[in-house]
């Protein structure tokens, strides 16, 4: 594949830059081989589309060598990053706050924005034709929850909806729980449910276009609810995309060198970008560990026993 001429003089950028910064060129000897770790989809093994040209990438902008390794789940990508095998990681937002809790040794370099500009995601109460118009007394009504795997339709909600005060145990006689989100769905448009727990996108405050789009308000919209009928009572903090994760420990320059990199990446070689990121093409921005704060509750929340969550 051609590089553009885009990718071309980011590249010499970033391979000349040792040059102006000789006093620091002492990490590259320190670690001898920069290893990036990334989760293969599901199905595929070890194998990365464009892995080969991805390690390229990444050592040219390091001015070093650098390997990949490919984890077959967030479980073992975590443990190489906290046993200290991995220098640098690709994460979602729940695998990052998870090995956060194990090593308080990694931190945030840049996250993925999506096309429309937004950050991350929100948990949502979607209520229809106002039948529940207060949090605080949801005596007689049902909410439908989607199963333990939905971070925004259920980890969520369990951590950070606190009805009346209280914190869910997610044995309330309100909640339904559902089998996938299409069941949830099927609760709140068959009248089943009064209101669902879903999510909607999340976009920064001064974006020029703050409306989210997206999420399980487009879903329900999709399947024939008009939206005048559907109202948030509650929205949480934003869960931002899952960041790429470095050592606290790693030098100031390759992190300087890495941020540039990536956050010139979408505009320097789009197809190098997708390879790195498939679904969330909006470009990567600098990130830090207050970003992650809610996906670092929920993680605690999740830890912690029974009786300590109430």
């Amino acid at each position: 594949m051609r590089r553009p001429a885009t990718w071309k003089a980011l590249a010499v950028l970033t391979a000349t830059w040792p040059l102006a910064q000789p006093a620091m060129a002492g990490w590259r000897e320190d670690i001898g081989t920069f290893r990036v770790g990334i989760v293969a989809e599901p199905g595929a093994g070890n194998a990365i589309p464009g892995l080969t040209e991805l390690n390229e990438a990444f050592g040219e902008a390091l001015g070093m060598k650098v390997e990949f390794f490919v984890a077959r789940s967030y479980p073992a990508l975590i443990d190489a990053q906290v046993s200290g095998r991995i220098d640098y990681a690709v994460y979602s937002a729940s695998a990052y706050a998870a090995a956060s809790l194990r090593c308080e040794c990694i931190e945030p370099l840049v996250a993925p924005t999506g096309e429309d500009g937004s950050t991350g995601i929100r948990s949502v109460l979607i209520v229809l034709d106002g039948k529940i118009s207060t949090t605080d007394d949801l005596t007689g009504r049902k909410i439908a929850l989607l199963p333990p795997d939905s971070v925004a339709g259920h980890q969520v909600p369990l951590a950070m909806f606190r009805p009346g005060g209280r914190s869910l145990s997610g044995t309330e006689d309100f909640l339904l729980q559902a089998g996938s989100a299409e069941a949830a769905e099927t609760l709140l448009i068959d009248g089943a449910a009064d209101a669902i727990f879903g999510w909607i996108t999340a976009m920064p405050p001064n974006a020029p276009d703050a409306t989210p789009s997206g999420g399980t308000i487009a879903r329900l919209e999709a399947a024939g609810i008009d939206r005048s009928r559907l109202t948030v009572v509650w929205q949480s903090d934003t869960l931002r995309y899952g960041p790429h994760a470095v050592s606290i420990a790693l030098d100031p320059d390759p992190k300087g060198r890495l941020t540039e990199f990536l956050t010139r990446m979408k505009l320097a070689d789009p197809e190098m970008y997708e390879r790195l990121e498939a679904y969330r093409l909006g470009g990567f921005t600098p990130a830090a560990a207050s970003d992650y704060a809610l996906a670092l509750e929920v993680a605690r929340s999740m830890a912690a026993p029974a009786s300590d969550a109430q």
